[in-house]
């Protein structure tokens, strides 16, 4: 398999040039390319782009917002979304009618950085660039340090016709984005988001409703209730695109087994019956599988809704075990019924977790709370 970070590569630079140039005849491609390829073989995928945005830097003019319009003129029409509403890959490096995809994050970067000084010529090119490739990133220091100001033009956008820039205003936004810049402003306080969430989560593209939803599961991290009580008020009356997104929002509060979530979505009461929990085999190898059976026998004189999750209790370098939650079932149980339930777990690495060998604990959770556990040995 190709390495992600070769998404920026020496033809991603040469091209960006090429377009530059096109858009502005004295653009040094030649001082651009050389800055943005030195030691590019050696350097991971972030670095490639911060060290593109430096030659960047380096070569766009001086006034902020001549190279704003240098950079936008280079740019590729916006792009298009598929059948499903989704974006076109950004997997090709620059399009042949302009920039797009990852090149796109070097420019945001370069925004970013110059642009703190001159706010709304920053978000007039984030408002283009984020067509051609997320400007989530690059938005964000402007948030942290002219909040108020750059909060006014999202709740302008939540109205744009674009669905990308409808998009940045919720992503833009989060609290604890992955990879971007934390806003510790935000984490303490979500308040000032609240508006541009209640605005865009019946937004007619799914692309933009599932970030609404990513952005309220950011704010549940730190205020559960808060994220339980919109649920509970925002299911009123909801159409079906709304309770999904409000589903998708309340997965980690769902798997935490946060009590006022679970009464919101009728999951308050806990399992009326048995449940037991048994694995394919007492060890395991790292790259393996191991297979979960669940049985669940009701008591009750009434149909239980039932969340069924699992948690898999990592063993860490220090020895010590950190959990790690799992989607497992989502179903109603009868009265009376008993059902079987069968799931293979993956235990092959992921770039987010390092399995380490040693006695590891799955237990069930059914409607957040732990009923039943079983063990085994992880070898490398």
């Amino acid at each position: 398999m190709e390495p992600f970070k070769n998404l920026i590569n020496r033809d991603t630079v040469a091209a960006t040039g090429a377009h530059l140039k096109r858009a502005w005849p004295r653009f040094d491609r030649k001082r651009f390319e050389a800055q943005a390829t030195e030691g590019l073989e050696g350097l991971e995928f972030k670095s490639r782009a911060m060290q593109m945005a430096d030659a960047l830097q380096a070569t766009l003019p001086d006034d902020f917002a001549q190279a704003c319009d240098v950079l936008q003129a280079s740019l590729a029409p916006p792009l298009a979304l598929d059948a499903k509403g989704e974006p076109v890959s950004h997997s090709a490096a620059v399009a042949a009618t302009g920039v797009a995809g990852w090149a796109v994050w070097s420019m945001g970067e370069f925004v970013a950085r110059r642009g703190v000084r001159d706010v709304p010529t920053a978000l007039a090119c984030l408002h283009a660039l984020t067509q051609r490739f997320t400007a989530e990133f690059a938005i964000r220091p402007l948030i942290q340090h002219h909040p108020a100001q750059v909060l006014d033009t999202l709740g302008q956008w939540v109205s744009d016709p674009s669905p990308h820039v409808r998009r940045l205003v919720s992503e833009g936004s989060r609290p604890r984005l992955p990879w971007g810049l934390r806003l510790q402003a935000l984490v303490a306080d979500p308040s000032p988001t609240l508006p541009l969430l209640r605005a865009l989560q019946d937004d007619p593209s799914s692309y933009v409703r599932r970030s609404v939803a990513n952005h309220l599961n950011d704010i549940a991290k730190d205020h559960p209730d808060l994220v339980a009580g919109w649920v509970r008020d925002h299911l009123i009356d909801a159409p079906g695109e709304r309770s999904a997104l409000l589903r998708h929002a309340s997965r980690s509060l769902i798997k935490s087994g946060h009590a006022p979530t679970l009464a919101a979505w009728g999951l308050a009461s806990g399992l009326k019956g048995e449940a037991t929990l048994t694995l394919s085999s007492s060890r395991a190898a790292v790259g393996a599988d191991i297979g979960l059976s669940v049985v669940l026998r009701s008591t009750a004189r009434k149909p239980q809704l039932l969340e069924v999750d699992y948690a898999v209790h990592h063993v860490r370098a220090n020895g010590g075990t950190s959990p790690k939650v799992f989607k497992g079932w989502k179903l109603s149980l009868a009265p009376g019924e008993e059902r079987v339930l069968a799931k293979r777990h993956s235990l092959r690495p992921v770039t987010t977790r390092t399995l380490y060998p040693g006695r590891h604990v799955v237990d069930l959770r059914v409607n957040g709370v732990a009923l039943a556990e079983a063990t085994f040995l992880l070898s490398v």
